[in-house]
This record gives structure tokens, sequence and C-alpha cells, in this order.
């Protein structure tokens, strides 16, 4: 099944896969989804939307075995903090239900950071707009198509990036 988020990614000639597995909404985590498709954990990336002040929305991308450092990610979108948006919330403001956020085809074009290990891989996984379904694609196009900016985001990543370096794809 063709998604709006992959006719975006067609729209762009972009490159991708789509990747259908069984979604159990008593599971919905990155883990379950790294099992089903086979890939390893830190490949899975999850997107989060956050917020950073009052209706200023930002979009989190990070591993899926990852926890969001809101202070990374606050300094990265130039604010004092962020913190995640309620589960209610999510749905109004994106178009997705939970298990299946994408940056692409958000109601809004919010700003996306990436977490700087997405650049470490050949190949990541994303939402593609639904549960069940995953996009595979190279993540230098993801970030392109996302226009997403790379920035140290997790706290268990604080040991190997202790200068906060934000990068524009």
């Amino acid at each position: 099944m063709i998604t709006n988020a992959a006719r975006i990614l067609e729209s762009l000639g972009i490159s991708y896969t789509l990747q259908e597995y069984e979604a159990d909404p008593e599971d919905l985590s990155a883990a379950a989804v790294a099992r089903k498709i086979g890939l390893p954990l830190e490949q899975v990336f999850k997107t989060l939307l956050t917020t950073t002040g009052p209706d200023q929305y930002v979009f989190a991308v990070i591993p899926g075995g990852a926890e969001l450092d809101f202070k990374k990610l606050g300094r990265a979108a130039g604010a004092r903090k962020a913190e995640m948006v309620g589960l209610k919330d999510v749905q109004p403001l994106t178009g997705y239900i939970r298990g299946g956020v994408t940056v692409f085809g958000a109601k809004k074009d919010f700003p996306a950071f990436a977490d700087e290990t997405i650049e470490l891989f050949d190949l990541i996984s994303v939402s593609a707009g639904q549960r069940g379904t995953q996009i595979l694609l190279a993540p230098q196009d993801y970030l392109r198509a996302a226009k997403a900016a790379v920035a140290a985001l997790t706290k268990d990543q604080a040991h190997l990036c202790p200068e906060l370096e934000v990068r524009t794809i």
C-alpha cells in the first residue's frame, strides 16, 4: 500500500522500500517493529512530536532504543527546553496516530531534528505514516526529504558528543 509519505518521497525522486508488518496496538514499540522487519533496533528511528513553547512544535527523530534528551533538543531547536506533546494532541497536530507518526505529509511542516547516529547507517527505517508500514531508505535521502537538522539528541549519546553540533542538510 502506497502511503502519503511514500508519495512525497516519489515526488522527490527518492528511492525507498515499503516494509509492511503486523502491527500490534498493544505493543507499538520500536523494538517490536525492529523484530518484525528484521532490522537492528538502532536502525529503526522513531518520530516524536515535541513542543518548545506555545504553538512551537518540532519533530525529534531518534533511534528506537534511545531516550530523547529534551535539553539537547531544546538547544538544537534554539529554545530553552522541549517537552513531549500530549498523546491526545498528536493526531490533531500531525494527522497521524501513535505508531504511525512521520514528518512526511504531516498537517503542518514542523521543523525536524534527527539524532546524529542516523548518519552511521546505509539504511534506516521510519514510519510510513500508518501503523504496520515502515519506509526503508538511505539516511541522506531521509534528511534531505525531511529538511532535518542533525544533532546529538539522545541521553545515551552524551558521552559521544559533549559539544552539541547542529548541521543542516
